[in-house]
């Protein structure tokens, strides 16, 4: 396809430009664009086909960067980026040196707020729309929420204060009645209801109009009118949350037919309140698979175009553990489920429909399903929070106030855990070992192989008391020794009389093993220690390790905080007077390229071990 009108546009002044006619065919053009780019690259598709129309309305309608469009969660952002100047680089999205799958302050000065994480745009625009007030600047703020978003508490922290904010201050609630998986609870029944009353807006103005015409015939009639008109509008606006808070609500308005987009954000510009728009639009909107099954599409990996075909789909470490945990409910009615907005992605459609009683998805909110699944394990049953490990992060305090401090037993399954690739920063799993080591009595597994997980994960359930983790990641198996079995604390695979003894833990074990091969070829024999259960660390691994006159830890982590480093504090116990070299992520934030080059360039692949070693 030519894409003779997105083509020219260099930025958003040149949608300004175009005609109503052309608006409709630009549309058309950056949904094909997007179908083309993310099949070949992967990428969040749904969302950002979802909010096209939307998109180009808010470039029609404002004027960036002069205004600021904050994206809660910026996974919807990729026909903002066309819009602003970055269309000949949209190739290269998710890719190594390209762009960002999600808003990037460093790429351009139209990106207002960096995000990756949900729940975070309200606040933040509200941040930025008072520093312009402070500084005299009468531009626009605009934030970009979608109704999954709102089951985050931050959001509701947010809009609690933007109401009080008076001046050129806009949300915009983008509902396409879904988050990653259907949106569950009680918003999500709440927005259904006002979808339901399309006449809404329109008997509102109409009533405005009414009333605003009535004439005032001295004063106690004027008294009366006055209060009669109050009480006439409470009856009609029926009060939303929205306006409860202090944001005037406007909608809802279909996000797909450019014209009522553009008459709605050219009247809520008008407003001298804060104003929540709500715009319907529908995730995958363009492609018929994406339409029919969104969840699939909403992150997905290369696919082929014609028949919405994955190209690759091999068991990963998720499936295995939603059939693991499946096998594990039923044998024991203890074992639930809990998951934040992402039983897809988890693993745990399976476990969502044979256990329904026993499977919890609360939205995205990370906090209150640790303190809920602290509640279920205080009160006798045994929950399995599962969890991307960047979310994780989320829920720290929880982890220690609500979980640890009370001992209650309840198992986080950390999926991602390490590099995820082309995520990129935002949704790296490098900093839950840290988080972990820092708070007592934690017991975490970290298996490298399918039949690792799940002992770990039944170890976990039944015999570790107290809050446990198994962490794993993202993806399938690597490489594996025909003579290796896996272990639940620790394994030895190697020469034991060597000198060099090279730990790690997880997958970089696949690493370590080629390693080996390559150095034993090479006529240099060593010995590979594999934690299996990094927290707490075995006493005997360490008496193990400290006969070695030199230790290479390898460890898909941070450094600060690391496994390493507890390992060097137990060597130090035994007086450990050889050489002892970390080689992990220090102190820098992982950008997007796959996970082989990402793993190469922090030194953490097998050939980086080879020359380290050599």
């Amino acid at each position: 396809m030519a894409y003779e009108i997105l083509s020219t546009i260099e930025s958003p002044d040149d949608v300004k430009a175009l005609s109503a006619e052309q608006l409709e065919q630009l549309c058309a053009q950056i949904r094909e664009k997007l179908i083309d780019v993310v099949s070949v690259n992967g990428g969040h598709l749904s969302s950002n086909l979802g909010v096209v129309e939307l998109t180009v309305a808010l470039h029609r309608v404002f004027s960036c960067p002069r205004d600021s469009i904050v994206f809660d969660v910026g996974h919807q952002s990729y026909t903002h980026k066309m819009l602003t100047g970055r269309y000949k680089a949209i190739d290269t999205i998710r890719r190594e040196g390209g762009l960002s799958g999600f808003p990037k302050r460093s790429e351009s000065d139209c990106d207002a707020f960096n995000a990756g994480h949900a729940s975070t745009s309200i606040s933040a625009a509200l941040g930025i729309a008072k520093a312009k007030c402070l500084l005299g600047d009468d531009s626009y703020t605009v934030a970009v929420i979608g109704d999954g978003s709102l089951t985050g508490g931050l959001a509701y922290e947010g809009m609690n204060n933007a109401g009080q904010h008076k001046k050129n201050f806009i949300v915009i609630l983008n509902d396409n009645r879904m988050s990653i998986s259907k949106n569950v609870g009680a918003m999500a029944r709440y927005l259904t209801s006002i979808r339901m009353q399309p006449w809404y807006l329109r008997l509102k103005r109409r009533t405005e109009k009414v009333l605003s015409k009535v004439p005032v015939v001295g004063e106690p009639t004027s008294y009366v009118l006055k209060h009669s008109k109050a009480k006439v509008k409470h009856v009609l606006y029926r009060h939303t949350i929205f306006d409860k808070l202090g944001l005037s609500y406007y909608g809802p308005v279909d996000g797909h037919n450019m014209e009522e987009l553009l008459n709605a954000l050219n009247t809520v510009k008008q407003s001298k309140d804060p104003v929540l728009l709500h715009v319907v639009t529908k995730k995958g909107k363009g492609y018929k698979y994406a339409e029919n099954d969104s969840a699939s599409y909403h992150g997905i990996g290369s696919f082929n175009v014609d028949t919405g075909e994955p190209i690759s789909s091999n068991e990963n470490f998720s499936s295995v553990f939603g059939q693991k945990l499946c096998e594990l409910a039923n044998a024991d009615r203890r074992v639930c489920a809990v998951t934040a907005a992402m039983r897809t992605g988890t693993g745990l459609i399976e476990f969502s429909k044979r256990f329904k009683d026993r499977f919890f998805d609360v939205g995205i909110a990370e906090e209150h399903a640790v303190t809920f699944a602290s509640g279920l394990a205080l009160s006798g049953m045994l929950p399995v929070f599962a969890v991307y490990s960047t979310f994780l992060q989320r829920s720290y305090d929880q982890l220690i106030h609500d979980a640890s401090m009370q001992n209650a037993h309840l198992v986080l399954a950390i999926d991602r855990a390490g590099v995820v690739g082309e995520d990129g920063e935002t949704h790296q799993g490098l900093f839950d070992v840290s988080m972990l080591n820092a708070i007592p009595g934690v017991t975490v597994f970290s298996p490298c192989y399918f039949d690792g997980l799940e002992n770990a994960l039944t170890s976990a359930l039944f015999d570790c008391k107290g809050l446990a983790a198994v962490r794993y990641p993202r993806g399938g198996e690597g490489k594996r020794p025909d003579d290796y079995t896996e272990n639940l604390n620790y394994d030895i695979y190697g020469d034991k009389n060597a000198d060099t003894l090279l730990v790690t833990y997880g997958r970089l074990f696949s690493e370590a093993v080629s390693a080996y091969e390559t150095l034993k070829e090479r006529g240099k024999n060593i010995c590979i220690l594999k934690l299996c259960r990094i927290k707490p660390i075995d006493p005997e691994a360490v008496r193990f390790a400290k006969d070695f006159k030199t230790i290479r830890f390898f460890e898909e982590g941070m450094r600060s905080g690391s496994v390493a480093d507890v390992m060097r504090a137990m060597l130090d116990s035994h007086s450990y007077g050889g050489s002892f070299r970390v080689t992990a992520v220090d102190d820098v934030y992982v950008q997007h390229a796959s996970v082989k080059s990402s793993l190469k360039a922090l030194g953490l692949d097998a050939q980086s071990m080879t020359e380290a070693l050599l």
